[in-house]
Parts: C-alpha cells; structure tokens; sequence
C-alpha cells in the first residue's frame, strides 16, 4: 500500500516555488532525492542532483519569474499543481503560461520525480 501524502508534502511542493522563484539552487536540490529524474517538454529526462543542478544552473531558458499556484491536491505519493507562470527569460522575452506539475514524494519527504506540462497548442 502506498503511503500517504501528508501535509508536510504539500507544503515542501509549495517551498520547492518559493525557491525556484527566488534563485534558491542550492535549496531546492535538497528537496529531491539524489536519484530524483525531472521530465519536462523539451528537455531529456534530468535523472540526479548533477543533471538537475545543470539545468537550473544554466540551461533553463528562465531568468527571473514568479508561479502563482491555483490548485494543490494530493493523494497517494503524489502532490499535482496547475497554476501559472509569468517572468523573463534570458534572451529578454516576458513569458506567461499556464502549467501542470506532478511530484513523486518519497517517504522521508524528498521528490523522486516530478513531470511538468506547459498549456500550449500543440494538437
């Protein structure tokens, strides 16, 4: 039987925003586990702190932004966010979209995965 998610994943989703938005890297590494993988449209699975850590170092095309989280809901070992995103990326373009994203929670509270979605017309 899976364990539960408690109100302390929640909140570690929340904090893992916080961060993200505030430039925290360091921080929100802690929040995954060391063999965490992160799927996100566009980029190739980042399996581990060394992949992740590279991404939000210096591939991610974001410079500086803000999420705004309308809906958290967890069940089972998951916690799944849809809300939206607005701010700059590095080539100086504003960007804002709507997005969805699934967090794996693993016991002791670190993030196993976590898969995004972007709201754009593709299909």
């Amino acid at each position: 039987m899976p364990v539960l998610t408690s109100p302390d994943s929640v909140q570690t989703v929340q904090r893992y925003y916080q961060l993200v938005d505030s430039g925290d890297v360091d921080g929100l590494l802690a929040l995954f586990a060391p063999d965490a993988v992160y799927y996100r449209p566009g980029y190739p699975p980042l399996t581990g702190h060394a992949d992740l850590e590279r991404f939000y170092r210096g591939e991610r095309v974001i410079e500086t932004g803000q999420h705004t989280l309308q809906k958290v809901v967890a069940d089972g070992t998951g916690v799944a966010t849809y809300g939206e995103f607005a701010g700059t990326l590095k080539d100086g373009r504003t960007a804002s979209l709507r997005f969805a994203d699934f967090f794996t929670v693993r016991p002791g509270g670190q993030f196993s995965r976590r898969d995004t979605f972007f709201y754009s017309p593709m299909v």
